[in-house]
């Protein structure tokens, strides 16, 4: 019988909304979401990832290699059972008049600064962390060196990792645990695991992940966002399954019913 570890409702909602072009408080999601993914669903639009840690109207998105953007007019804060947007307009899509979005909403919310540690100069880093859900954010000065370690703050090993560098151009990196960490995927792109060495060939540990020298997560003085997840019974489950190209597909057991899930082919 699963048991749960992290009440779900008190640390992850997805939730729908209506966007009004002008000043709209969206709620309903029952806490301070520090981590907000948007995405419009009744056309075309490109997701949008906000986080406080980045802190309020500044933009990522998840399937280009741009760098943050800032919109004055799209997420203005986080607030205590939401968000509130701005009159936003194109290219930005998270509140146009009539349009119809989903919001996936973490939190994280002890925060802290510190200097990073590992090879190299010692940068300045700020985290937002949920460790009853296990969940992180961390925004961190790259030094360029090999062996780079950037403290996640979840006192348990992170299964996956997502990297963004925000200012300049390069593809999100993906750690999964069950890719490897000599292996990296993109959220950004289409292709399948690749060798690589971004991760310095080194397991996260319950205390920090390990960059490479790489534009993706270690260049020197960018800055660059982390996400880091850690499993938690109950509420996250991070694995792999083998298609077999039948109606009746695999079953993959998580041991609760999911909410969000997120599913990229890493092989061939």
């Amino acid at each position: 019988m699963a048991y749960t570890t992290a009440d779900a409702k008190s640390n992850f909602k997805v939730l729908t909304y209506s966007g009004n072009g002008s000043t709209n408080a969206v709620t309903g999601v029952g806490f301070q979401p520090d981590f907000v993914w948007i995405k419009r669903t009744d056309g075309s639009g490109s997701h949008r990832l906000c986080d406080s840690a980045r802190g309020a109207t500044k933009l990522l998105q998840s399937s280009a290699t741009d760098a943050e953007q800032t919109g004055a007019d799209t997420l203005t804060s986080f607030d205590s059972d939401g968000f509130t947007l701005g009159a936003d307009a194109a290219p930005y899509n998270v509140n146009v008049n009539s349009q119809t979005m989903v919001a996936w909403c973490w939190r994280a919310g002890t925060t802290g600064s510190g200097t990073t540690t590992g090879s190299g100069t010692g940068k300045a880093y700020t985290y937002s962390v949920n460790t009853t859900s296990g969940f992180s954010i961390v925004k961190y000065l790259g030094n360029g060196t090999a062996g780079h370690t950037i403290p996640h703050h979840l006192g348990a090993v992170p299964q996956m990792v997502m990297y963004k560098n925000l200012s300049n151009t390069a593809d999100w990196l993906v750690y999964h645990h069950k890719v490897g960490n000599d292996k990296e995927l993109t959220l950004n792109g289409t292709g399948a695991a690749s060798t690589s060495a971004v991760f310095n060939d080194t397991t996260p540990t319950s205390t920090v992940n390990t960059v490479q020298t790489n534009s993706g997560n270690n260049t020197n003085d960018a800055n660059y966002v982390m996400y880091s997840f850690a499993e938690k019974t109950g509420f996250s489950k991070f694995d792999s399954y083998t298609g077999n190209g039948n109606a009746d597909g695999p079953f993959i057991y998580t041991g609760f019913k999911p909410a969000f899930i997120m599913i990229k082919r890493a092989v061939g």
